[in-house]
């Protein structure tokens, strides 16, 4: 029985009946007793393996196939009617050959299967921020995941009301045929459409497809910001609390910096981190003249391998109860998960995430093949479980902004830590991030690639006039965040990482902050602003770079070094991307940026090397 006499929203599920052919229809209300219902028949029908309910209560295993393991930017398509309008960092295709090849293959795909109507809210049911989607589906595990990340029930069809408009989400699992799969976004009506995959950043249509794709091209028509971006608080220990977002790349630390421990000597004097969300925000001016933000989703659906009690406390401990593992192994022991990373012993009796038995003798961590789980495995965890979740998290008018930091892993080049000098320059740095490729998407792993405010996946319309957004909102407030940059993952000459990360951040974090409230002091280099090394706390940091060799203040002042030669090929690098991949739409205010980092790094001279000739 459907649950609303919305007529666009009836219409819409009748059309997807109509095309998917499906033996029944189920709407999804949310309740407990539906979802309980359907997690018991995905186990009978093998699409979800219980878990230890001593152990991990609640707590599910999934599969995926072989060929469906990480998104697919080569088939992700935006669907304008111009071209242009689509840009270059997205795959285009014409929307009306787009429905007619989604509707060819999807034609007939339900038969003898459920389709399910998920009625859900990206954000907080009847906050300004809130946008609702209909996804129907013909999986479980997409309901059972989508009712985890998003919030699910008949509260989401009453805030539509008779005649509200929403974004319609179809996908259809088909044969999860890898050349015959598609995930299409059709911004100019509001429609996503997902064939032939059951991997979660393919199918629940609520996360990347609507949260960013969709989100950011209504977020520029709107007037407010569609972002992948993670949101912390900073609990000082007077009280007083300040809010930062910070963008990485998938797999670059967004959830293990969001969901930081910091080091003993700060949680001794009373700092606290608080987690707002790990992913994606919507930010919105607010009358203050500040930006707020928002996490549109209700859940985490987080990279496994490397989460542990060391690299991620809170992500760890959120997976505990409630959560669906995708592709991780199953230790039979005990009926309970593991992936590398999660502990240094390794399980004796374990079927690897193809379903198959797993030899431990064989892993070597260097060969991703014989790993227990996917280098890409996930869990799907709700928000609630993480002790360390916001007391905001369920807020309708957000967080406001202290700062905007953007990060990505460099081997060289980029420093620990440096700060924009004005709006437009953050701009500038975000539009120029590079970054080297995980396994959170298809392709080689190590590559260095541009991924702008770590959005080329995610820009639902053309870069330039993406960049062109970002200036224009910051003409819009007159309080805007600082904007930075970090780098955790900066290299010695033996390829070994020379920051600690995790919980040590919070020592980078102290400081932007301290920079966003003018109490802490900086070198302006030709790239920004820098810390001087003495104002970053090292207090009791223990970190051993290398065998017989611990963390000490000079190779901090290594890891903040400015090379301008470097910067200055980083700059001609950065204007070829700009004309070869951009073109025509890079806003002036971003050409002025590269230029003043061209004269900049030009005008520092380097003191001439001293002679080692006896006879000079």
């Amino acid at each position: 029985m459907a649950l609303t006499k919305n007529s666009k929203v009836l219409e819409f599920v009748e059309e997807s009946a109509q095309l998917g052919q499906p033996d029944k229809i189920v709407w999804i209300d949310g309740s407990a007793k539906q979802i309980a219902a359907l997690k018991e028949e995905a186990v009978k029908s093998g699409e979800l393996i219980k878990l230890n309910e001593q152990l991990l209560p609640d707590c599910y295993l999934h599969r995926t196939k072989v060929n469906d393991v990480a998104r697919v930017e080569d088939r992700t398509f935006i669907c304008t009617k111009n071209r242009d309008d689509a840009g270059p960092n997205n795959y285009w295709m014409d929307p009306r050959q787009a429905y007619e090849l989604a509707n060819e293959i999807a034609r007939g795909s339900m038969k003898g299967r459920t389709m399910y109507v998920i009625p859900y809210s990206m954000g907080v049911v009847g906050s300004s921020f809130a946008k609702i989607g209909i996804e129907v589906t013909d999986s479980i595990y997409v309901v059972l995941n989508m009712n985890i990340m998003t919030r699910v029930g008949k509260q989401c069809l009453d805030a539509l009301g008779k005649d509200g408009d929403f974004i319609k989400g179809f996908h259809a699992k088909c044969n999860v045929d890898a050349d015959k799969r598609y995930i299409m976004h059709f911004p100019e009506d509001n429609t996503i459409i997902s064939v032939n995959s059951a991997y979660g950043g393919n199918v629940l249509l609520g996360k990347k497809c609507f949260a960013l794709r969709i989100a950011s091209y209504l977020g520029k028509n709107e007037g407010w910001m569609a972002e992948h971006m993670l949101i912390l608080g900073v609990t000082y220990p007077d009280g007083e609390k300040k809010y930062v977002a910070a963008a990485f790349p998938s797999a670059c630390g967004k959830t293990n910096l969001a969901m930081l421990i910091p080091p003993k000597h700060y949680l001794e004097k009373g700092y606290k981190i608080e987690t707002v969300g790990d992913d994606i925000a919507w930010i919105r001016r607010g009358e203050d003249g500040r930006l707020w933000a928002v996490n549109p989703e209700n859940g985490f659906f987080g990279v496994a391998p490397g989460t542990n009690e060391h690299s991620n406390y809170n992500a760890l401990k959120s997976t505990k109860r409630g959560t669906i593992f995708t592709n991780v192994a199953l230790n039979t022991d005990n009926m309970t998960v593991w992936w590398e990373g999660l502990s240094k012993e390794l399980p004796e009796h374990c079927i690897d995430w193809t379903g198959k038995p797993w030899d431990p003798a064989k892993f070597d961590k260097k060969d991703k093949s014989t790993c227990a789980a996917h280098p890409n495995s996930r869990f799907t965890a709700p928000a609630t479980n993480c002790p360390c979740v916001s007391p905001e998290f369920d807020s309708k008018r957000g967080v406001p902004l202290s700062a905007i930091i953007f990060g990505g892993r460099r081997a060289s080049t980029t420093p620990l830590v440096y700060e924009a000098r004005d709006w437009n320059h953050g701009v500038f740095i975000g539009s120029a991030m590079s970054s080297e490729t995980t396994a959170a998407a298809t392709g080689a792993t190590g590559v260095l690639r541009h991924d702008p405010m770590a959005m080329k996946p995610f820009t639902g319309y053309h870069m330039g006039d993406y960049f062109a957004h970002w200036i224009e909102m910051g003409e819009k407030v007159t309080n805007p965040p600082k904007i930075f940059n970090v780098n955790w993952f900066r290299c010695d000459k033996d390829g070994n990482f020379m920051w600690p990360g995790f919980g040590d951040n919070m020592r980078v974090l102290e400081w932007i902050l301290k920079r966003c409230e003018n109490k802490a002091d900086a070198v302006e280099t030709p790239i920004g602003f820098v810390p001087r090394a003495e104002d970053i706390d090292l207090t009791d940091l223990d970190y051993e770079i290398k065998k017989g060799k611990k963390f000490a203040i000079d190779d901090l002042k290594e890891i903040l070094e400015i090379d301008a030669d470097k910067w200055l090929k980083e700059a001609d690098e950065i204007e070829g991307y700009y004309k070869n991949s951009i073109k025509d739409r890079i806003p002036q205010e971003l050409w002025d940026c590269l230029e003043t980092l061209k004269n900049n790094c030009s005008a520092v001279k380097k003191p001439a090397k001293k002679s080692t000739d006896k006879n000079d």
